[in-house]
């Protein structure tokens, strides 16, 4: 497989090539610029893994490998030989956290991928890929990857899994000489997380392809990963080897483990603490579905399901990676206008009895990638996080002095208070889910549903996260639905599973 640029000929690496070297690289542009210079080289043998918490400053750094900004004084230096095109636009390709949902532009919006009506202008998979002048390297990655199935989808009806083969996919058939991909693994089930890792490995041994990742999982670095590049507080540290930097975090996370413990137990205090409001439901059954089935053209996600989700217990809603998981959630949260041709009751109440779509969503919270994906609102984080009080992607009704302070608790217990009046767009993408979870919770809902709520988040808001879920479920009558790929990261407090097969 060809695979590292467009060339006639290859000859042996040079023992002391560099791929990419800066040299007190400052960026001109003090919005985008990190806390000091930069100076690191990354060798043509190295696979690395650029690692750090949340707002560490790991995507700036990308910007400056990649040439984005500006520099004050010269220039990243390349050399992405044995390829003979010259450019960073042409050598490197960056998968980035929005693209791993797809096409994250001006012209989707949330909802849209349940709407047939809407999607008439979305195009398929095969014509975005478009026409391949290298016929072997696209038969080789097409066969790889299993693309044949998705080439006839709608780029929006892809799963997590599917569409992180299809971005792998596209970018591979420009001949990289470097991919970098961020947090590649977010969203994956276990089948698929192990699928790309080996795939990747693989891709590696080729010789001509440097592989670079950008994670926030600062504990879980893949095994083809050669060295490790930390940043922390905006400083990018030296390059270690993967078994140094793996050594010197358990010595640090186990002093960091007993750090945490009691301001946890206070945080969870202050949770258990809240008050209750007024005007709950108080219906035995918070979710009642009878034999739904939910279809899309041939193809059917959910296929007579009944399911049954009392007040105040607690649910694991799990399955692989296209199986039906979020439009089930689509459903219950009133997204999905197919839900009204179905048996649905919540609260209590069937679908279609007379209640409005916001009378269902004041009693939810929600969290998903599908949410993510389409908030492009640039407001202030806490005008994002008020605008869960209304269920609205962006703010259109000006909360109150006391909301806006409930608004700022729940910032607080998120870590993320110090952010409230930094535009959204600004923040990174895991400050940014600290946010949009700091939404789900702000209206203290009945019911909460989080689809895959610890993405991106770096291993201590992780658990930071999983610490405030179990200690918000620990109240009366709070009813609970949460998706994950990861059995470590459900909560104590789950004590049923659903599992969708795939139909």
């Amino acid at each position: 497989m060809k695979i590292g640029g467009d060339y006639n000929f290859k000859y042996p690496m040079e023992k002391e090539q560099y791929t990419i070297r800066l040299n007190d690289a400052v960026v001109r542009n003090p919005l985008v610029r990190l806390a000091s210079p930069v100076s690191l080289a990354l060798g043509a043998d190295e696979h690395v893994a650029i690692v750090g918490a949340n707002g560490a400053g790991k995507s700036l750094l990308v910007d400056m490998l990649t040439g984005k900004y500006p520099l004050n004084v010269g220039e990243p230096e390349y050399d992405f030989a044995p390829s003979t095109t010259t450019t960073a636009y042409e050598n490197i390709k960056y998968i980035a956290f929005r693209d791993t949902y797809g096409a994250a532009d001006g012209s989707y919006y949330y909802q849209q991928r349940w709407n047939q009506t809407e999607q008439d202008d979305v195009p398929l998979v095969r014509d975005i890929i478009g026409k391949v002048k290298d016929e072997p390297l696209r038969q080789q990655l097409f066969a790889l990857f299993g693309i044949e199935p998705l080439l006839n989808k709608k780029i929006i009806l892809l799963s997590s899994g599917e569409l992180r083969k299809f971005q792998l996919v596209k970018a591979l058939l420009t001949a990289p000489r470097i991919l970098i991909m961020d947090n590649p693994f977010i969203g994956l089930d276990a089948s698929a997380r192990e699928l790309l890792s080996g795939l990747l490995e693989r891709l590696c041994a080729l010789g001509n392809l440097q592989i670079i990742l950008v994670l926030s999982m600062l504990d879980d670095i893949p095994p083809f990963i050669t060295h490790v590049l930390p940043v922390k507080d905006k400083h990018v540290g030296n390059k270690m080897t993967r078994a140094d930097y793996l050594r010197a975090f358990a010595e640090n996370d186990a002093w960091k483990r007993q750090q945490e413990a009691k301001p946890l137990a206070e945080l969870q205090q202050r949770i258990l603490g809240l008050p209750y409001g007024d005007g709950c439901y108080v219906a035995d059954e918070v979710v009642k579905l009878n034999g739904v089935s939910i279809r899309y053209g041939e193809r059917t996600i959910l296929r007579n399901l009944d399911w049954t989700v009392k007040r105040g217990e607690k649910w694991a809603l799990s399955g692989e990676n296209g199986s039906g998981k979020s439009t089930l959630l689509s459903l219950i949260c009133a997204d999905n206008p197919q839900s009204y041709a179905c048996d649905i009751a919540l609260f209590g109440r069937r679908r279609g009895s007379g209640e409005s779509i916001w009378e269902i969503k004041k009693h939810i919270g929600y969290v998903s990638p599908e949410m993510h994906r389409a908030y492009l609102k640039n407001l202030p984080a806490i005008e994002i996080v008020a605008s869960g009080l209304h269920d609205s992607i962006g703010l259109y009704k000006r909360p109150h002095a006391g909301q806006m302070a409930v608004c700022e608790w729940w910032m607080d217990i998120f870590g993320i208070a110090s952010l409230k009046d930094k535009p959204f767009l600004q923040l990174s993408s895991g400050e940014q889910r600290l946010a949009l979870l700091a939404r789900a919770f702000v209206k203290d809902p009945e019911l909460l549903i989080l689809d895959e709520p610890l993405h991106g988040l770096d291993t201590y808001n992780r658990r930071r996260v999983k610490k405030i879920i179990e200690a918000f479920c620990r109240r009366t009558d709070k009813t609970l639905i949460m998706v994950t790929h990861y059995e470590n990261e459900l909560p104590a407090t789950i004590e049923h599973h659903l599992h969708l097969l795939r139909q």
